[in-house]
């Protein structure tokens, strides 16, 4: 949880800080072509941020980060035959590496979800309220935002937290030769790890909207 966590939180806070920070400026200057009342701007972003931006962005960016490190650790494992010797000591490799690092990745998701969530609304609070004059009380109204939204994204960090490290562990495990071969793992595992978590996004969401949810 620590390495998963607590070390990807400066690369969180600093990515969904600046979408926050772009987000609200296109919305604010987008919606000023067309109409002069900004007050939707502020619910609308609270609500895709909470439901779409951020489970998916801070999925992509463990993927990117904690998928890379678990398919560069088991791959290492597997080419140096030290999974071969947990098997012969009777030591279930999945059970002693794959489902800690599972538990702790679906923790975490939620805990970094709320965590961006919370980052990006206040960075889109000051571009808001500082830049386009929008009052404080309007721009953090959860009118946008329903309990469904919230279940959704739960849901959504639920399924990429379980997500990456299995693809990421099978990627390491299917590791042959040498350092070449934990290279060409990792790779595998950031990119298969990152198009399933677009995948599920865009399948959760279609049945999330298919049943009004």
């Amino acid at each position: 949880m620590y390495s998963i966590g607590n070390q990807s939180l400066v690369f969180i806070a600093l990515t969904l800080a600046f979408l926050g920070l772009i987000l609200v400026y296109q919305a604010s200057y987008q919606a000023l072509k067309v109409l002069p009342d900004l007050t939707p701007v502020g619910p609308v972003f609270i609500g895709t941020m909470v439901r779409v931006f951020g489970p998916t962005v801070v999925a992509l960016m463990l993927a990117t980060r904690v998928g890379a490190g678990i398919a560069a650790e088991t791959g290492s494992m597997t080419v140096t035959d030290q999974i071969e010797a947990m098997k012969v000591t009777n030591a279930d490799p999945v059970e002693y590496l794959v489902v800690p690092r599972f538990i702790a990745s679906i923790i975490m998701m939620i805990v970094l979800w709320v965590f961006g969530v919370l980052v990006a609304v206040a960075a889109g609070t000051l571009i808001g309220t500082l830049r386009f004059g929008i009052q404080l009380r309007t721009f953090l109204s959860l009118s946008g935002t329903t309990m469904s939204d919230v279940w959704v994204a739960l849901f959504k960090c639920v399924i990429f937290g379980a997500a990456i490290p299995i693809l990421a562990a099978d990627s390491g495990f299917k590791a042959t030769g040498g350092s070449e071969g934990v290279g060409w793992a990792t790779t595998k595992a950031v990119v298969h790890s990152l198009f399933t978590v677009i995948l599920l996004d865009f399948l959760i969401s279609s049945i999330a909207y298919r049943f009004g949810w």
